[in-house]
């Protein structure tokens, strides 16, 4: 695969990106996407949520169209730590990328386990999807509850040293309280945001499209909401790393991000769609920084706009 120089890396809570793009969780499989393109010339690569044990995820029908996005309750199904760490992060690291682990659990104790099995492994970063439901406290998600965040954060950030991005959930009446919590219980960064609620219903049946009711909104339709999220968490916590998330597709919409405040962004959903988005994405950007010095020099310091 021909290989561009990147001129505009960035840095995210200590650790060097070769440019400002990622891979979201949940849209990024190794031995898919790597037909495509070379992964290892992403930013990072941010792998679908593992959990201690296979999970098989929600029952289908999973996903539905809607206008500009998708609405999905795939249940974060995965095939469990054991398989991630014999097969899919030695084949990423063997290629060379930056990889962010996605780590998921239904309670405190599977995602302590998952991050204590990681600690020694050679993952980058961690990514902490905070947006299952939690029965440590009664099937609510955790990242729904400032205290109880900062409980599993405090917890897990007392057994790695691995940089530890939080990723936060849009569905919460005080997102700057919760990323608060995070950062106050020992995240490295934030990523935001996961998706929001919403759903879809068969009108020649009257009734909800997805098995699980209610599912997942992303794409298009979510960037104005997701860029207003990044912009008022900067605003409130000026010096954490954060890592836009939420209906960028293209280089433009990447950009509005590093002008909202983040320092670096994941491409999601357009990659379902375009499975070289994310690297397309990242060319846009990097051309786009040409022309705007100060904010490149900025990100490659590791600062924001």
């Amino acid at each position: 695969m021909l290989t561009l120089p990147w001129k505009h890396p960035t840095i995210v809570a200590g650790v060097p990106w070769k440019n400002p793009v990622g891979t979201a969780s949940g849209t990024f499989n190794v031995e898919a996407c790597s037909r495509f393109y070379d992964v290892a010339q992403m930013g990072a690569v941010s792998t679908k949520g593992v959990s201690i044990i296979p999970w098989e995820g929600n029952p289908t029908p999973r996903t539905a169209e809607t206008p500009a996005g998708t609405v999905n309750s795939v249940g974060l199904q995965n095939p469990g730590l054991d398989h991630y760490l014999a097969n899919d992060l030695p084949m990423l690291k063997r290629m060379g990328a930056n990889v962010i682990t996605n780590v998921a659990g239904h309670s405190d104790e599977d995602y302590i386990q998952v991050v204590e099995r990681l600690a020694d492994k050679p993952c980058d970063m961690l990514e902490i999807n905070v947006s299952c439901p939690n029965v440590s406290h009664g099937g609510m998600s955790v990242g729904t509850d400032a205290k109880a965040l900062h409980h599993l954060i405090g917890a897990l950030r007392n057994i790695t040293d691995k940089p530890m991005i939080v990723k936060l959930s849009p569905n919460v009446t005080d997102i700057v309280g919760i990323a608060k919590a995070a950062v106050d219980a020992g995240a490295d960064a934030l990523s935001l945001i996961n998706t929001l609620v919403g759903m879809r219903i068969n009108t020649t049946t009257g009734r909800p499209i997805l098995a699980n009711i209610t599912g997942g909104v992303s794409g298009p339709c979510i960037f104005p909401i997701a860029l207003s999220f990044v912009w008022r968490v900067r605003r409130a916590l000026p010096d954490i790393p954060i890592i836009g998330i939420g209906g960028i597709s293209n280089g433009d919409n990447a950009l509005e991000y590093l002008y909202a405040g983040a320092n670096a962004v994941e491409v999601g959903a357009a990659a379902l769609l375009d499975p070289i988005a994310p690297l397309r994405i990242a060319r846009e950007l990097d051309d786009l920084l040409d022309a705007r010095p100060e904010l490149a020099e900025k990100l490659a310091e590791g600062r924001t706009w």
